[in-house]
């Protein structure tokens, strides 16, 4: 079956349209520039048209091959790996075997970076031999056509945020619903939304009951025999909240700053900033935990799933000694968690200092309250 006209702006592109989109992408002179300009910063600036010629040559044997989204999945597998290597001490997974392969799922996760989130997910459905999902991604990130292109070659498909009025949201929120139950009902695709817009920047996760809200829209709509009330529609969803935890989070200074400074305005460009740090930073030791799905209950109202999604991430959460060393720099009690502080390393908190130096004073309290909130909600439910 074919996805329906209704959908064709905010969908994943589709295998048959792979080769124009590639096509499109090695002559783009935007994205022959912004690679210019990451890779050779200085020679950009005086080499430009050699370099853009190189560069979309090199661009053209890499894509020589691809025919297929999965074709193109299978590169991206190998980048991702090569940044756990390069990036990471370490990618641990928990959770996934409990879900059954043969299930599409609607996975809710909390947001700590733009990129990273999604692709760790993936990552781990990959190594498990498992489809990739599909991902939820705001129009406010993609703001030029060759990102747009690379996103939705990458199972991505867009959030109209910047929909204008109320009538336009609404709009673009009922598409968005009936695009997410056509995905996981008719084409069997899973898909990965964050919890609320933005990422929880202070490391508190709390998901948007407006998210909910719009997960029923579609249903709510219905005026057929067949159509479900909420409840029915949250069991049918298999809502699966997902937790990701970075030991050190590579956008850690910019999020403090952010956080830090009244009236903040971001940059032009300051996003895409972000999506490269997010990638060639350093992660310590990063996991992805999935929980049991959201199927047992019969939730009444969107505020109640929130709150059980919020309890689901807050306990699949894995806390790192980045956390608790955070929290005890910010003169936390420490009582019931002696036996935690005593396995923490003396190159583990060697390695916090270090970090922490480079953080300006002006910057340190919510550069440590992002590292310390959840241990502090943690221990508000144990």
């Amino acid at each position: 079956m074919k996805t329906p006209e209704l959908f064709a702006d905010i969908r994943p592109y589709q295998d048959n349209e792979v080769a124009e989109v590639l096509t499109r992408l090695v002559e783009d002179p935007e994205l022959l520039e912004a690679i210019a300009r990451f890779r050779f910063p200085y020679f950009s600036q005086y080499m430009a048209p050699i370099l853009h010629g190189l560069i979309g040559w090199r661009l053209k044997k890499k894509v020589a091959n691809i025919q297929t989204i999965h074709d193109l999945q299978l590169q991206v597998a190998g980048y991702m790996q090569h940044m756990v290597n390069t990036t990471t001490d370490g990618f641990s997974v928990s959770g996934l075997d409990d879900l059954a392969q043969d299930q599409t799922y609607l996975f809710v996760g909390n947001h700590r970076d733009i990129a990273m989130d999604p692709g760790f997910i993936n990552l781990a459905l990959h190594q498990a031999g498992r489809e990739t999902l599909r991902i939820a991604i705001g129009d406010n990130l993609i703001k030029k056509t060759y990102v747009t292109d690379l996103m939705r070659l990458n199972k991505s498909f867009i959030v109209k945020r910047s929909a204008k009025g109320v009538r336009e949201l609404m709009q673009a929120m009922n598409t968005l619903s009936a695009y997410i139950h056509y995905s996981l009902f008719e084409e069997k695709h899973s898909i990965w939304i964050a919890q609320r817009e933005g990422r929880a920047k202070d490391g508190v996760d709390i998901t948007d009951p407006a998210i909910i809200k719009m997960f029923f829209m579609h249903e709510k709509r219905r005026k057929d025999e067949g159509a479900l009330n909420f409840t029915q529609t949250i069991k049918k969803l298999k809502i699966v909240p997902v937790s990701i935890a970075y030991e050190y989070d590579p956008c850690a200074l910019l999020k403090a700053r952010e956080l830090s400074t009244q009236d903040y305005a971001k940059a032009e460009f300051e996003d895409m900033q972000s999506i490269a740090l997010g990638i060639t930073g350093y992660k310590g030791r990063v996991h992805v935990h999935f929980s049991q799905p959201l199927t047992t209950t019969d939730y009444q109202d969107a505020e109640q799933v929130a709150r059980a999604i919020d309890q689901a991430i807050l306990q699949g959460y894995q806390l790192f000694p980045s956390h608790y060393l955070a929290y005890a720099d910010l003169g936390e009690d420490l009582q019931g968690l002696e036996s935690i502080f005593a396995q923490i390393t003396e190159a583990q908190k060697a390695r916090f200092a270090e970090h922490k130096a480079q953080i300006p004073e002006a910057y340190l309290s919510p550069w440590l309250a992002m590292y310390a909130n959840p241990v502090r909600r943690a221990t508000q439910i144990s």
